[in-house]
């Protein structure tokens, strides 16, 4: 908890991420913050993880743009989602999700078919497509990559080596996945698998470089 009596920091920037998961990303995302010498949490930090009620992309995309209108211009502002299934939810919807964030200038971090793509790059590469979370944790290995995993897996196994390689490892599955879906395909949100979660890492990295503790 912030000393009282010392006065809060003024700054120019500020990163906001909203998440649409209630406890693996903010989790993942809060050891990554701990790893760089913050949490993501004091009042004077310049990464905030932020509260949030809504928790589909929309809807998400929705809420934070009620909020950006609360912060100056300078301020920058995530939102960590997933693909999830064609089912569950429709091309439509996320289409309609990034409209309105590109509209508003609120980046989005989405991971096809769900977060766990990217929590398995860590440990190996990947370019199998995968229906759903479930169908992701059945079938590949990363489960045998924690001690246990489940949505409050702390991820304290997780090292910057791994991270590095996760970054590699992402934009290579990327490349791979673009070129080989169909043409007519140009979001994210249509690749499969597909995620860009390190670009909110890099997001991080550079605020935090920008006001050093």
């Amino acid at each position: 908890m912030r000393n009282k009596n010392r006065p809060a920091r003024l700054l120019a920037r500020q990163l906001h991420i909203f998440c649409e998961g209630e406890k693996t990303e903010p989790n993942y995302l809060r050891h990554y913050l701990k790893l760089r010498g913050t949490n993501g949490t004091a009042q004077d930090t310049v990464v905030v993880i932020e509260d949030r009620k809504k928790n589909t992309p929309v809807q998400l995309v929705e809420e934070v743009i009620q909020k950006k209108k609360s912060f100056p211009s300078s301020h920058i502002f995530w939102v960590v989602c997933d693909r999830e299934s064609k089912v569950k939810y429709l091309d439509a919807l996320h289409h309609d999700a990034r409209q309105k964030a590109n509209a508003e200038n609120i980046n989005v971090a989405l991971s096809n078919v769900c977060f766990e793509v990217w929590l398995l790059l860590h440990f190996q590469e990947t370019a199998s497509a995968y229906t759903s979370c479930d169908d992701l944790l059945k079938r590949s290995e990363l489960k045998k990559h924690f001690s246990r995993y489940d949505k409050n897996d702390d991820f304290s196994s997780i090292t910057e080596r791994h991270i590095a390689k996760a970054r590699k490892r992402a934009e290579t599955m990327n490349k791979v996945t673009k070129k080989s879906a169909n043409p007519e395909w140009t979001h994210p949100y249509q690749w499969n698998p597909y995620t860009n979660v390190y670009e909110l890492l890099d997001e991080i990295d550079k605020i935090l470089q920008e006001n050093p503790r």
